[in-house]
């Protein structure tokens, strides 16, 4: 960061900003149950996007990063105008859901520095998304409280609506939720949520990139979320209170599974009722300081996320495969959409680079494709940085 006040100056004459921060997340529990109205158990990481801000006398958003050359402007009574632009995009269309909300939003300059890594399922965008919206709402509205989980749904809306992007609330609610060395239990139908707390001690979670290009990602998504809608269709035959999968126990499930005749959709369904079980059974053992139960749940995620539904392949199932045979080593499961993406793992600090040297030179052999490795720590949600060393 020691260049950014440097950059500021040099982009827009100023020495004056104030600095804010959002985080990336990986899913700890809870696959592809977010859009099935289910739980998810997220953790925030001690990777995010810092946003340098201070105010302009005209009506421009001016915005630059601390890797990028560019410069985008865009006017505030304009910004549908910048859907389409190939960086920007994603901070212009937070600015344009604020003011449709009613908050006010003006000129100023913004240049960010990202450290989460790209292309690794770390949720890059939504640390962008909520740090622009931090500072945006602190700087232009200081007479208003934060509320923190409509920070959030404007950020997801920002996602949908402008940049066009289908996600979830999971990965915007974590950025600005997050706490850290604790878990976020979310319930993505109702957005309840409490904090769990994460007291790893001498384990620390080590993330690691397949760095294999997702082509079946998109289409399969879409085809897992029509099985899905397809399960919840017939189980509703058995079940007409249940208005999504999340509102399924295993009991009901077991109950009424016969209604479902197709045997792919039948193991969609089962995948997500029984993930549902892990996470609710998780808060109790991660309650309990029980890593040893924990790891069994997220070895548990994999192999129904393997088996069930049928999102893993070869480069994921290895990662995980490989990581359980090394020393030290609770836990393992892919996180993430699947088909490629990342692997999460609790690691014995004494065994890293054992874990590193292992399980990287077993999936090039397996596999011809040479991983990241990313060791994280977790950290707080969306927040102003107050003091400015090192900047």
């Amino acid at each position: 960061m020691g260049s950014a006040r440097e950059k500021f100056y040099k982009l827009f004459g100023e020495e004056k900003f104030r600095v804010f921060t959002s985080p990336g997340r990986v899913n700890f529990l809870g696959e592809h149950t977010d859009y099935n109205g289910g739980y998810v158990l997220p953790v925030t990481l001690n990777v995010g996007t810092t946003v340098y801000i201070n105010k302009r006398e005209d009506n421009k958003i001016c915005l630059s990063a601390t890797d990028l050359l560019d410069l985008v402007c865009g006017e505030i009574d304009k910004l549908e105008n910048y859907k389409r632009i190939k960086w920007g995009n994603y901070q212009l269309g937070v600015a344009y859901e604020m003011i449709k909300a009613g908050y006010k939003v003006g000129g100023c300059n913004m240049l960010f520095e990202d450290t989460v890594p790209h292309g690794a399922g770390l949720s890059s965008s939504a640390a962008i998304e909520c740090a622009t919206g931090i500072a945006l709402f602190t700087v232009f509205n200081p007479e208003k409280s934060l509320n923190r989980v409509e920070l959030a749904l404007l950020a997801q809306r920002a996602e949908n609506r402008f940049v066009g992007v289908n996600c979830g609330i999971m990965d915007q609610f974590a950025s600005v939720m997050g706490k850290k060395d604790h878990a976020i239990f979310l319930n993505c139908k109702t957005l309840e949520y409490e904090y769990v707390p994460l007291n790893l001690g001498d384990y620390t979670l080590v993330i690691i990139n397949t760095n294999k290009k997702r082509s079946l990602g998109d289409s399969k998504y879409n085809e897992r979320r029509s099985e899905c809608e397809r399960g919840l269709a017939l189980l509703k035959k058995e079940l007409p209170q249940i208005t999504c999968l999340g509102d399924v126990s295993i009991d009901m499930y077991e109950n009424a599974k016969s209604v479902i005749d197709d045997p792919i959709v039948e193991k969609r369904v089962r995948h997500v009722v029984y993930e549902d079980q892990r996470v609710l059974k998780a808060i109790d053992v991660l309650s309990k300081n029980d890593l040893e139960t924990f790891g069994k749940l997220m070895i548990a995620s994999h192999e129904s996320l393997r088996d069930l539904y049928e999102v893993t392949g070869i480069e994921l199932d290895t990662l995980f495969e490989e990581a359980l045979k090394v020393s030290g080593v609770f836990g393992s499961r892919m996180t993430g959409a699947g088909f490629g993406g990342c692997t999460i793992s609790i690691v014995h600090k004494d065994n890293i680079e054992e874990f590193r040297e292992k399980v990287g030179r077993a999936y090039t052999e397996k596999t011809g494709h040479i991983p990241d490795f990313y060791v994280m720590e977790t950290d707080d949600g969306s927040r102003e940085i107050t003091s400015l060393t090192n900047i």
